[in-house]
């Protein structure tokens, strides 16, 4: 499979690392994008990479709680400039609203629902948006928890929404309780976990990434003179503590409280339920962020005059 200078540019942005070595890992990955990552990763020229592709879509992420219903929609338009729009935001939370109130079981579902307040559906007050505004509008997705305590945020204008689903138990102080979820809802927007603990990693995700640190631990033992055997027996070692790591940078209850480093966002929990007297669990989180994975079509200027000029 061939690959492109786009191919290369791609993976430099989604790795951090060197043209060169991007080129390298392309050509040894056959032009594959997953294994090219995997393949600078075991040399240890990569960080892990994230689930969340660039971001180059626009429109807004928006949370909000409606009765007992937490809400998060992601709604995407055309251009940055759209989002400051006071009809597209009412739109969206329109579209909030509505997922609160008819429980659609997909995209499909939520757009033939009502628009609150209007005898438009959700897919005709869209289209509506579109021919007044002018761009292209569309909703993308939702999530929704209706059990327990659901504290929304929004960052940014809506540039990530955030939605966390806590349950309480023998706590009479509520209001310390949402001022933690709000906290933890700051904690996810920031550090981007992707799992809420260890016991929900995708298992094939998890195995893929004890091969790439395995076999770079052994690179790195071979590195240093090691048969091959002793190579690997210092590396299954190595492996265990790489993965408690890994565990940190993407499971939210294993990452360190970004308001006091030396507790887990688990450990803060639990000290924050002792304090009230009762008992608190994060049973869940949602994290959109605009645009995430959405490839945006990029029009190269310069190849654009060149082609013009060319023809």
């Amino acid at each position: 499979m061939a690959f492109t200078a786009q191919d290369v540019k791609d993976l430099r942005e989604a790795t951090g690392v060197g043209m060169m070595d991007c080129k390298k890992a392309l050509a040894e990955a056959d032009g594959d994008m997953e294994k090219a990552v995997a393949y600078l990763r075991e040399r240890g020229l990569a960080a892990a990479q994230k689930k969340a592709g660039r971001v180059t879509a626009e429109g807004m992420a928006y949370a909000d709680v409606f009765g007992e219903t937490g809400v998060i929609v992601e709604v995407n338009a055309e251009t940055d400039f759209v989002a400051k729009n006071e009809l597209f935001t009412g739109f969206v939370k329109g579209v909030a609203e509505a997922v609160a109130q008819n429980a659609p079981s997909d995209v499909d579902a939520l757009l033939a629902c009502a628009y609150p307040g209007s005898d438009k559906t959700i897919a005709e007050q869209q289209q509506e948006m579109i021919l007044v505004i002018g761009e292209n509008i569309s909703v993308r997705r939702f999530a929704t928890y209706t059990d327990g305590l659901s504290i929304p945020y929004v960052h940014a204008g809506g540039k990530i929404g955030v939605l966390v689903n806590i349950e309480a138990k023998g706590v009479a102080d509520m209001e310390s309780v949402t001022i933690l979820g709000k906290d933890i809802a700051m904690q996810i927007a920031a550090m981007r976990p992707l799992y809420l603990d260890t016991s929900s990693v995708d298992p094939a995700e998890l195995e893929k990434e004890k091969e790439i640190q395995m076999n770079k631990a052994i690179e790195e033992n071979k590195a240093k003179d090691m048969d091959e055997d002793k190579a690997r027996q210092i590396a299954e070692n190595m492996v265990k503590g790489r993965i408690n790591k890994y565990y940190e940078e993407i499971c939210l209850l294993n990452q360190p409280y970004v308001k006091e480093n030396k507790l887990t966002v688990g450990k803060h929990v639990q000290q924050v339920a002792k304090e009230l007297g009762g008992e608190i669990n994060i049973k869940a989180f949602t994290r959109f962020e605009k645009g995430e994975g959405i490839e945006k079509k990029q029009d190269d200027f310069a190849a654009e005059v060149a082609s013009m000029v060319g023809g």
